[in-house]
């Protein structure tokens, strides 16, 4: 049976892009992967839209994260981490992993944090050094408003720290612009690769609070990995066949072209929203992100039954809830590799699945209005 992905990572892979990592191994201090992975790194900064330096890591994103926090912070520091869903909460465990205080702002799940309460925590708490934020909260379906967290943030000596390990290519994020001092993301999500390479941008004041960090480090150093980029290598030996695809994969998104990528993505929620509603089921997020569309299942409706029957029944594997909200969500991600039919496949298979389940509803009228919005939007491009 043929799987279709509709999971928030890992998530579908173009087949050329498989095709490139099957083709034999670069040597990573040959000439041919110094230019090779150069390209990469201009082409990271094209996504990040950035023009400081892009560190690339083998790991997942969670890596990134760790590097983050061990490169810009030292034992006994105060931060602020806003914690609005599971992956928010990445944040605090990983300050408590390295000895740095966290400070948390506990959001409800399923709505983005307020600025205002991040400039409240930050007028009254002192000698806070930096601010962890998430872009898109993938275990929600949530997009925290960055530009405007980053306008709090500015004009105080605080680092701002954005995990945009889901939201990097479906969502705009201007770092340079917003403010954001550091970004990080992972290769599974918007950049169409298996997991294993891991990224962040790094700003001039980040480059600075790294210098005075005390913190331990060492693969996950960004002095190291600078030092190595200027050469056009890594550190220490890359996952070559995930860079030899990240190439690949850069060139279509280059190619597409980054507002492309995001009208993309935006066209395929609003598709898949508008499937949902007309189904009669609920938005979980209150500020979605065009990542993902997270559905409240209504009474009755075991998530994790329905999950189980489309994978077995049609091949389709979608998100569930995570901690508290297991078997009372769903997560129909939109992400990287999907187009118009990846929405309409996505939201006939969740009708099937709820009819099987025993849901009272019109069949076909979620799909009816998936076609609609793809039909009116193509008609005007």
């Amino acid at each position: 049976m043929r799987s279709y992905i509709y999971a928030p990572g890992p998530t579908p892979v173009p087949p050329h892009v498989t095709l490139k990592m099957s083709e034999p191994i670069l040597n990573h201090r040959s000439p041919e992967y110094v230019r090779l992975f150069e390209e990469v790194t201009e082409h990271l900064k094209y996504v990040f839209q950035t023009a400081h330096d892009v560190l690339t890591f083998t790991a997942s994103g969670t890596g990134a994260m760790e590097a983050a926090v061990a490169n810009l912070l030292s034992p006994g520091d105060r931060a602020v981490v806003i914690r609005a869903g599971k992956f928010g909460g990445r944040w605090a465990e990983l300050c408590a992993a390295y000895g740095v205080e966290a400070v948390p702002i506990d959001v409800e799940w399923g709505h983005a944090v307020d600025p205002s309460v991040v400039a409240d925590v930050l007028s009254r708490e002192s000698g806070i050094k930096a601010v962890f934020a998430t872009h898109s909260e993938t275990s929600t379906g949530v997009l925290h408003d960055i530009e405007t967290l980053g306008r709090v943030v500015s004009g105080r000596d605080v680092l701002f720290v954005v995990d945009a390990i889901s939201g990097l290519g479906a969502n705009d994020l201007r770092p340079d612009d917003w403010h954001v001092d550091v970004v990080v993301s992972g290769s599974q999500k918007g950049l169409m690769l298996p997991p294993g390479l891991a990224f962040a941008s790094v700003g001039p004041r980040a480059w600075a609070a790294s210098d005075r960090a005390t913190s331990p480090r060492y693969y996950l150093s960004f002095k190291r990995a600078k030092e190595a980029l200027k050469k056009g290598l890594n550190p220490y030996t890359p996952a070559i066949t995930l860079i030899m695809g990240l190439a690949e994969a850069l060139r279509q998104i280059k190619a597409e072209g980054l507002a492309n990528v995001f009208a993309r993505h935006a066209r395929l929620a609003e598709a898949t929203r508008a499937g949902v509603r007309a189904i009669g089921l609920e938005l979980f997020a209150t500020r979605p992100s065009n990542v993902l569309t997270s559905v409240t299942l209504p009474a009755g409706i075991d998530g994790n039954q329905l999950l189980k029957h489309l994978k077995a029944r049609y091949g389709i594997i979608m998100g569930g809830g995570l901690d508290h909200l297991k078997g009372k969500i769903v997560r129909i991600a939109h992400l990287g590799y999907a187009d118009e039919f990846h929405a309409v496949v996505g939201i006939s298979a969740l009708e099937m699945g709820l009819a099987y389940l025993g849901y009272q509803f019109k069949v076909g009228v979620g799909v009816a209005a998936v076609q609609r919005v793809l039909t009116f939007e193509r008609s005007n491009v």
